[in-house]
This record gives C-alpha cells, structure tokens and sequence, in this order.
C-alpha cells in the first residue's frame, strides 16, 4: 500500500506532519478527516523524497545523505535483530519508521515498507535509492532472501559496515594530528615571514651595516613572499582545480591512481585499504550466496583506485573464461601477494569465503599498523622541523641586533 506524507491541523489549529499508507490521496485524506485532523497537503513518500533529494545532477552534487555510514550501519543491525527475532520484514521496517528520529529517514523507510507491501522484493525496493543503499548492499540483501537467511545476511552486512567505518576512523585518526601540526606549522611560518620580519627589516637595513647572511636570505624570502604570495596561493588553487578537472577523464585518472600506488610509502597503504576492502566484499558476497562472477563485478566496484579497479576487472574476465581465482589475482601485481594466496587455499580447501575474510583481516591489520607507525614516526619529525624552520627566523632576526650591541659595545 503506498505512503503518503501529510500536514494537517488538529483541533487546536496546530500543525501536525506525518505519513499514512492509504489506496490514494484521497483516501489519506479521509483517513486524516476520521483522525479529527483538517489536510493541508498529502504527497507520496517517493515524490517527497525526490525532491528531498533534488531534481537534477547539480542540485544532488549539494544534498546529504539519508543514512551516514554510522548510521547505515546502525539501521542495518537494527533491521537484522528485528529480522532474525521472526519479526515478518513489513513489521520491522514499520518500527524502524516509527523510531526514526529523523523526517528523512522516516520517509526513507516508509517508502521502502510501502513497496515491500505492494509485493517487491526487499532489495528490489532497495534499488529506488541507490545513493542510499550501493550495488553491494542491494546484492548482498538479493542473496539473503533467495536463501531464506535475510537476518543472518543483515548481521553480516552490519559487521562488514562496521568494520570498514572502524579502518576507516583509525586511518583519519591516524593522519589527523600530522595534518593539523603541518597546517599550524605553516600558518606560524607564513605570520613570522610577512609581518614579524619586515617589521624588523627597517630597523635593520637603518644601521647601513652589513647584515649577516642569514639574514640577508631571509629578508629576501620575506620580500618574495609578500610580493608573490598571493600569486603563489592563486596558483596552488588554479592547479587543484586542473587536477581534480583532470581526474575526471578516465585516462588521466587511470595513470594518475596507478603512479600514487608506486610511491614509498603511501603507495602500500593505499595497495593495502583497497586490497582489504576488496576481500572482505568479495568474501561477504560469496558467504550470501552471490555467484563468484557476479560478487567478484560487485567487489571491483568498490575499489576507489582506478588502477586496481582495473586489474579487478581483468581478473573477473579471466575467471570468466575458466581461470582460478588465485591465478587470476597472481598475475596482478599490484594486489598483494597474501591475498592469491588465500583465495588459493580457499579453493583448495573449499572455503573461498573464509580463506578470504581472513586475508581481508589481515591487510586490515597491516594498514592500520602500518598507518600508525607512519603517524607516529611523522609526528616528532614534524614538531623537530617546525622548530628548525621557527629557530632560523629567530636566527635571522637576533644575529643582527647581536651585532648591533657588539658594535655599540
């Protein structure tokens, strides 16, 4: 039965808002009359929420989502317990609609038990909002209730949301403090060099004696600095917006990914995150049911790198065409080695999924030690060459006025 949003006045003359599931308008219109409420206006959930949303590309470029990942996760876990206790799937997402603290997010669900009631499926009323809920999710739910096991599936996909949102809270974590050190650092640089040093620059240069080298330098970087500053800041931001311009073409974007997973350091971590997050999608996938080569489409396209996006998609081809799995990921260098080697224990053992969870648990590991000891060895770096950086224009300011005192001496 569809949902219908509505405001309505009440006896006292106040408003009131909410939704009612009736045949038509005019029949959530009578519904409301019957509850002692005067309508002002009834529309259809779908309707609403498409004008939540916005009515085209540029408006939706500027519109929240629904659900943040915490609290996707949350409502999926929420859905799962209610599920797996025998609750029947239409009375689960009425309570979910009941409890929701949020319009959006009671809209949202309405919708979803509205179409549930007209007799889709679950992941086929999914589907109506992709932004909401992406390929995987809907897969995953496809795979659950072909196999009967909606709740257990539910209970997987909230651990799987869990965990990345945990990776991905420990990696912004981790680079958090370094990036907020720099950006001080930066600020207090830029302060000294455009204001403290001119200041006393003129002092300086009146005593018409010569001024030590350090200092010469650093009047000159000053001098610069004020004069081509502006210049230098217009520039960064012109070549951010020619770089984000050019990752939109799919060339460019391609040999840039694949040049970032190169680098020292950076380029392993990156390697690592999407490596985990491949596995662990493709072994939540296959652990529901999802045929190999359909979970294996799925998986690629959760990778955020281009270029392993790319080796995903080969090494489906490949598999397609016969290929092992673990053959098929060996041949790609750029995924690491542990996970050919679990995916080919798995097949040897008949445990695919298992065999992957656990290279997916491990790179996770790997990433986060690895992060850590990154943002740990940068830290004290960072705060050493800060100080190098604040003593040399301290240096440059104090060896004359020294020289000065020596002269008058």
């Amino acid at each position: 039965m569809p949902a219908y949003t509505y405001e309505a006045l009440d006896a006292d003359g106040k408003s009131r808002k909410g939704i009612v599931e009736a045949e038509n308008a005019k029949a959530a219109r009578g519904q409301l009359r019957g509850q002692g409420l005067v309508p002002m206006g009834v529309a259809p959930v779908a309707a609403g929420q498409a004008a939540q949303r916005g009515e085209g590309a540029s408006r939706a470029l500027f519109q929240r989502r629904v659900f943040n990942r915490t609290g996707l996760a949350v409502w999926t876990r929420q859905l799962a317990g209610l599920v797996a206790a025998g609750l029947p799937l239409e009375r689960a997402l009425t309570a979910l609609s009941d409890e929701a603290e949020q319009p959006a997010q009671r809209e949202l669900v309405a919708h979803l038990r509205a179409e549930v009631n007209a007799g889709s499926s679950f992941a086929r009323a999914l589907g109506g909002s992709p932004r909401e809920f992406d390929e995987v999710y809907r897969a995953v739910v496809a795979a659950g209730e072909q196999s009967g096991a909606l709740g257990a599936v539910l209970e997987r996909l909230a651990d799987d949301l869990e965990e990345r949102q945990a990776l991905g809270a420990k990696l912004l974590g981790a680079a958090l403090y370094p990036a907020i050190v720099s950006v001080v650092a930066l600020g207090i640089v830029i302060i000294l060099v455009t204001y403290v040093v001119p200041q006393v620059a003129g002092v300086l240069t009146s005593t018409k004696q010569a001024l030590p080298t350090l200092t010469v330098a650093m009047l000159a970087i000053s001098a610069f600095v004020r004069g081509w500053g502006w210049l230098m800041a217009l520039a960064a931001v012109a070549g951010g917006v020619a770089l984000a311009l050019a990752l939109r073409a799919e060339a460019f974007r391609l040999r840039f990914d694949a040049a970032w997973l190169r680098l020292p350091l950076l380029g392993r971590l990156a390697r690592g995150y999407n490596a985990a997050r491949f596995a662990g999608t493709l072994a939540m996938l296959a652990n529901a049911g999802v045929p190999i080569l359909k979970a294996l489409q799925a998986a690629a396209e959760t990778l955020g790198n281009r270029a392993l996006r790319a080796d995903a998609m080969d090494a489906l081809a490949q598999v397609r065409e016969g290929a092992p799995l673990a053959s098929a990921l060996a041949a790609k260098k750029r995924f690491p080695g542990l996970l050919a080697m679990f995916a080919r224990l798995g097949e040897q053992t008949g445990q695919l999924p298992q065999m992957l969870d656990r290279a997916a648990r491990q790179l996770a590991g790997e990433v986060q030690r690895r992060a850590m000891a990154l943002a740990t060895l940068l830290e004290p770096l960072l705060i050493v060459a800060m100080g190098g950086i604040v003593m040399l224009i301290v240096l440059a300011v104090m060896l004359p006025i020294i020289q000065l005192n020596t002269w008058v001496k």
